[in-house]
């Protein structure tokens, strides 16, 4: 039984079945019917009984098949992972390729019509595990935590850059399954915890906390998953709260979340509030919102509920509650949390509904670094500065034909968060002379000779317009 994992792991690859493999047996009509909850077009695809359908049937569409002579069905049986029944085998679990080459174990995915959910129900990997893997930073860590690691996707892509993982979760089923995602995976040493929130690490200290929490705000927690049981927003709130305790010097924590608009309130003040106090340089991006009625729908069709005999009761409970607390909308995004060991930290929050270049990961770093430079250079480190224009930034100009100045002028960016900024002349001409040759006070003096200025205002206005766009990342000061 101990070399079961390696021997599945063996006979996955052997079949092809790797993310790259199901995508090219399904086709694109079958994968794109399949994100609507639509099986047939993807069974049909893999009706042949060779052994890559067989697979992709049996793990992946959940459909019962044949007992195939080359897959080890009886120690499939006895570990939990298979059923046989009237001659046909069935998965007990979603098997799925991951993007890191590895594998993915968890309940099987429900749709319209299946048996409700029991409380522990593990979840897969989906589209908000990928899209914390795509933020969290890519430089080499030493200790990292995943709290709350649910079917343990994230070790999957922490476990080439981190000496030491500990893996949490308050889901003893959810580690049994975590633990055999890596093992199908080639990963081992991770040391796995159960608990919630941060119990099982009380006292130590990580380089880098990551955690795609139980962040769904419901009446009450059904299921551990998606989840924690507290108040509204509140376990989101206590997360951030607690994770400076746990970070080394220097360290880093990023997650996801759910936070609520409530009326008469800014939501920038209340998910401003919860990292205002901790210590540390903070960034919240909100990437969508949800007014109460498409979240609570989005919720029940995840449970698949939608249709069920309690949908409505369920439903109107849902908006009751929110009704109750006010609510108008619910915001998801991102919360990065660095302890630069400043006396001074500085935390941005701001809304970014663009597409962004990916992975965020690959320059997260420096767009915390920017935000903390532009707060803490004082007006005359920043006259002394030289500034160099980010790579990807592009100037557009719009005014009537014949125009001699233009009526409006924008800073693209085409790499990065890909921000767009209205600027005046001033900020245009440094863009197009800061090459980081010289320092921002002789090029001011210069700019202010041409467009017939005063110098010393153009001293003193010129810090507070350009500290938004070095935080924002359109002007990078040059350490060379």
């Amino acid at each position: 039984m101990r070399d079961l994992p390696a021997r599945l792991r063996e006979l996955l690859l052997e079949t092809g079945y790797t993310l790259d493999g199901v995508r090219e047996r399904l086709g694109t009509v079958a994968a794109t019917a399949l994100a609507r909850e639509e099986t047939t077009p993807a069974l049909r695809a893999t009706r042949d009984g060779d052994p890559l359908g067989t697979l992709i049937r049996l793990w992946w569409l959940g459909a019962p098949v044949e007992a195939p002579d080359w897959l080890p069905v009886d120690p499939l049986v006895e570990a939990g992972l298979l059923a046989v029944q009237d001659g046909l085998v069935s998965a007990k679990v979603h098997l799925q390729p991951w993007e890191t080459g590895g594998y993915v174990v968890s309940d099987r995915k429900v749709r319209p019509g299946d048996p409700a959910l029991r409380e522990d129900h593990v979840v897969g990997a989906g589209g908000a595990s990928a899209n914390l893997a795509q933020l969290v930073s890519r430089r080499p860590a030493g200790r990292v935590l995943d709290l709350g690691t649910g079917c343990g996707v994230q070790v999957l892509h922490l476990a080439e850059r981190a000496r030491e993982i500990v893996a949490t979760d308050v889901n003893r089923r959810a580690l049994r399954m975590a633990r055999l995602s890596w093992a199908l995976s080639g990963i081992d040493g991770v040391d796995a915890r159960q608990g919630s929130l941060f119990e099982p690490v009380e006292g130590e200290r990580f380089d880098l906390v990551v955690s795609n929490p139980p962040f769904v705000i419901s009446p009450r927690g059904r299921f551990t998953y998606r989840e924690s049981g507290f108040e509204a927003d509140g376990f989101c709130r206590d997360l951030v709260r607690l994770a400076p305790r746990f970070l080394s010097q220097g360290g880093t924590c990023q997650l996801l979340a759910n936070w609520l608009h409530v009326e008469g309130e800014d939501w920038r003040d209340r998910v401003g509030g919860w990292l205002a106090g901790t210590g540390c340089d903070g960034w919240v991006v909100q990437r969508d919102v949800q007014d109460p009625a498409e979240y609570a729908e989005l919720w029940l069709r995840d449970a698949a509920e939608q249709g069920t005999p309690r949908y409505r009761e369920l439903y109107d409970d849902w908006l009751g509650w929110f009704e109750a607390m006010k609510v108008t909308g619910i915001g998801f995004g991102w919360i990065t949390l660095h302890d630069s060991g400043s006396l001074d930290p500085v935390v941005r929050v701001e809304e970014l509904g663009q597409r962004v270049e990916l992975p965020v990961g690959g320059y997260v770093d420096e767009v915390l670094a920017s935000v903390g430079v532009a707060h803490r250079l004082t007006d005359e480190e920043l006259l002394g500065a030289r500034l160099v224009l980010a790579e990807g930034v592009v100037e557009e100009r719009t005014g009537p034909p014949g125009a001699e100045d233009p009526s409006r002028i924008v800073l693209r960016q085409t790499r990065g968060l890909c921000r767009t900024v209205r600027v005046g002349t001033v900020e245009a001409a440094l863009a197009g002379v800061c090459d980081g040759d010289y320092p921002l006070g002789p090029l001011l003096a210069a700019i202010a000779e041409l467009t017939d200025q005063d110098a010393s205002d153009l001293r003193v206005r010129a810090p507070e317009a350009l500290r938004p766009l070095i935080a924002e990342g359109f002007f990078h000061i040059s350490t060379a």
